[in-house]
């Protein structure tokens, strides 16, 4: 994690090089030259795509960039303020081939509501490795929480609980990219060999790197979101009496907070079906985990919907009789 800097004036808690705010209370910290720190503050020059906002390193020798999420043309632009940098690079451990045989197993799912011929027609139009921005965080919180359950409900379906626990939370991934979608991020996080880390990114030459939009203060809320949820998934699990929960609120406040930036590895494809692209991102360590989109078909999704229409209307005569 971060290598800590001071304490926070007010709580005490530990700050990291960079931090404008204190990540457990909020509070505004000292200009970093009277912490007795000197941070480099750097106008970078960057590329954002102008559809979906992700910002990638710039690199001159790439004329008119295109966006390796959604092929949009991007613009230069220059920072105000100094960028968040990566301190952990993840390998690749798929390579663009192994990418191409995950987009053609995902292309030849047999799935009910996709063309039959979807394998054979669609065509990869392109393929851009990239490493996507995340934090890793190690919190420590304490955790109200009251539920309704069956335990102790006698008569009753149901009873109320509640209660305190102090929890701590390891090697958690918080996204911080713009190109991909929440969903996304959250399906590939999961598969990532987080002691796989190097200081320096390892892959293919023309892999870009997405670059970290927020300060550490300003994913608070994401970090705090996600505190929440796995709290809630716990409590669910080892704290809340019974077999059955219901009602189930959280109140998190944390206690302390660790974190560290990460770029995590991925292939992002796209193919054209019938003059549509469509894009899927194939895991850059873990090519069995494959996302993306695919185009429906429209005639099998109208037989369906006949066919529900039909039952429908031959319920609606019998009970009509």
């Amino acid at each position: 994690m971060s290598a800590v800097v001071t304490g926070c004036e007010r709580c005490g808690s530990a700050l990291e090089v960079g931090d404008l705010r204190c990540p457990i209370c909020a509070l505004a910290v000292a200009e970093p030259s009277e912490r007795g720190v000197l941070l480099q503050k750097v106008q970078a020059k960057v590329v954002r795509c102008v559809t979906c906002g992700a910002s990638l390193e710039y690199s001159a020798e790439v004329k008119a960039p295109r966006c390796a999420f959604c092929a949009s043309v991007m613009q230069v632009e220059t920072t105000a303020d100094p960028l968040e940098q990566a301190e952990g690079f993840l390998p690749f451990l798929v390579d663009a081939a192994a990418a191409r045989e995950a987009l053609v197993r995902f292309l030849a799912e047999k799935r009910f509501f996709r063309p039959s011929d979807l394998a054979a027609a669609a065509a990869l139009q392109s393929l851009r490795p990239m490493w996507w921005p995340a934090w890793g965080f190690n919190a420590g919180a304490q955790v109200s929480w009251a539920a309704d359950s069956d335990a102790g409900s006698r008569r009753s379906a149901w009873a109320p609980h509640a209660g305190q626990e102090a929890m701590s939370f390891q090697n958690i991934l918080v996204s911080a990219s713009k190109g991909l979608s929440e969903r996304e991020c959250e399906q590939l996080a999961g598969h990532y060999q987080l002691d796989s880390e190097e200081k320096a990114p390892r892959g293919p030459e023309d892999a870009q790197v997405e670059r970290f939009d927020v300060t550490r203060s300003g994913a608070r809320k994401q970090i705090l979101a996600a505190v929440e949820s796995l709290a809630c998934e716990e409590m669910t699990r080892e704290h809340v009496p019974g077999s059955r929960v219901r009602n189930l609120h959280v109140a998190v406040v944390l206690s302390s907070l660790e974190t560290k930036r990460y770029a995590l590895p991925a292939h992002v494809l796209a193919y054209q079906y019938k003059g549509k692209v469509y894009r899927v991102v194939v895991h850059g360590q873990d090519a069995n985990v494959v996302l993306g989109t695919a185009p429906l078909s429209w005639a099998k999704v109208l037989l369906v919907a006949g066919a529900v229409l039909l039952t429908l209307v031959v319920l609606v005569l019998l009970f009509s009789r």
